[in-house]
């Protein structure tokens, strides 16, 4: 199992929803927090009825044999309150092991920097097993955990060194078990079963908000093979599409990950994901919300006031990067963000002349409209049908060049075009979105200046 491999889409998914814009903790949307992944104490979850799980289960598919190994690893956020504490005189310095009287306060402003209480997160990975399919299959393998609770306090200073506040930061124990199980399907071919239980000691008349502190957070399992194969179910083959629909899944979507093609790990995510995700590697680091756009979301942080971006700022360390390296981005890393063609390959028919987009239209190299053959970087003027759109009939008599010529799955030809009167015009020759009009061959009139071509 190569966690190299998987490391960008684990930590997404395990930090997804961890703060929104507009990453303040005042934001509505920041007071109801932890909403993916959450496994809290049995008490608790059948204190209200089962509506918020105790236990999250995996269930998929492999190829292997007894010989197969299996590795596993457990991970989620452990959570730890943050008060904020001012001091009724400073100090020089705080004596080891005291902790001096303070009070709670909702907001601390020293100097440019500002402190609020929040509720921050801890990574925690449990190495959880590593066991062979054999044992599996004689008998469930149940492993336990426990996770100690804690306090830290971290002296806030002034500008002349005194100590004038306490971060005082605090997390609950936690403990439970994970229980691991396989039976066969057909030869060859085993159903394994993953189950983390969260059996934290605590009463069942908890608020949510404290059941929290006890609870694993964005929880997900990451499995890995050795000698064997895992099978997608999303995409399994024709004879175990049964099996794979009848795998039970409890706030967790298996996928596999790594390479296209890579059947050596899977990644049970708390978020649906297709096989085999990826991270664009347009984006410069993660903003919490894989479901936004990355381009909206910066220039967002952007127009923030110089108010806004120092209460982001005192969020915590993850607020504060996203802000640092979103000021720093360059004029070229925001272009990078405005949109890419991924995917071009050669397409079955008429190889030399046609390509296979993203989308599976048909790019082709040249067309005949009117008896004349046009291509790419042709000149053209536009004739909107009737019918067309008002943002169509605008472009009336226009001059254009042609981008591309596509053919779509109903077989319909468009001409793609760039306006030369668009100030953007460059963007749609890069084939970025919003700079590029599509036309039928019918509205399109061929320019002389292009050298008719019969």
């Amino acid at each position: 199992m190569n966690l190299s491999q998987v490391s960008k889409i684990v930590e997404a998914v395990l930090y997804e929803g961890y703060i929104l814009y507009p990453y303040r903790p005042s934001a509505v949307k920041n007071q109801q927090r932890w909403s993916f992944g959450g496994v809290y104490p049995r008490a608790y979850s059948q204190a209200q009825g089962g509506a918020e799980p105790y236990s999250l289960q995996t269930q998929c598919l492999l190829q292997g044999t007894p010989q197969t190994v299996l590795q596993m690893l457990v991970r989620f956020l452990h959570l730890i309150d943050r008060e904020v504490g001012a001091l009724p005189q400073p100090l020089p310095e705080l004596a080891a092991g005291v902790e001096p009287p303070m009070h709670g306060v909702d907001l601390l402003e020293i100097g440019d920097r500002r402190y609020f209480p929040w509720q921050e997160a801890r990574e925690q990975t449990l190495a959880v097993a590593r066991l062979g399919l054999d044992e599996l299959l004689d008998a469930p393998q149940r492993i336990p955990f426990a996770v100690a609770g804690g306090r830290e306090v971290e002296p806030v200073r002034d500008a002349t060194g005194a100590v004038v506040a306490l971060l005082v930061r605090t997390w609950q124990a936690l403990a439970g078990h994970v229980e691991m199980m396989a039976e066969p399907v057909v030869a060859d071919v085993f159903r394994i079963t993953v189950r983390v239980e969260n059996l934290t000691q605590v009463t069942g008349d908890l608020a949510r908000e404290q059941a929290l502190r006890h609870a694993l957070v964005s929880t997900h399992t990451i499995l890995g093979l050795e000698q064997g194969a895992f099978i997608s179910l999303l995409d399994p083959p024709g004879p175990l599409r049964e099996a794979a629909a009848c795998c039970d899944n409890i706030g967790a979507w298996p996928v596999l990950v790594g390479e296209p093609g890579q059947t050596d790990t899977l990644f049970s995510s708390s978020i649906i994901l297709y096989d085999y995700p990826r991270i664009a590697p347009e984006s410069p680091g993660s903003l919490f919300d894989s479901t936004e756009i990355d381009e909206l979301l910066t220039l967002r942080i952007l127009t923030l006031t110089e108010q806004e971006q120092r209460e982001m700022a005192a969020v915590d360390e993850h607020a504060r990067a996203l802000l640092e390296r979103t000021r720093s981005l360059s004029q070229a890393q925001l272009q990078r963000l405005h949109g890419t063609m991924r995917g071009i390959r050669p397409g079955a028919d008429d190889a030399a002349d046609a390509w296979i987009g993203w989308d599976d239209t048909v790019r082709l190299a040249r067309w005949q409209v009117g008896g004349v053959e046009l291509k790419a970087g042709d000149r053209v003027r536009l004739h909107p049908g009737v019918g067309a759109d008002i943002l169509d009939l605008a472009l009336a008599g226009k001059e254009a060049i042609v981008e591309g010529i596509e053919r779509d799955l109903e077989g319909q030809v468009h001409i793609a075009v760039v306006v030369d009167e668009d100030p953007g015009k460059d963007l749609g020759m890069q084939r970025l979105p919003g700079h590029r009009f599509f036309f039928s061959p019918e509205e399109i009139e061929p320019l002389a200046s292009n050298g008719a071509r019969r």
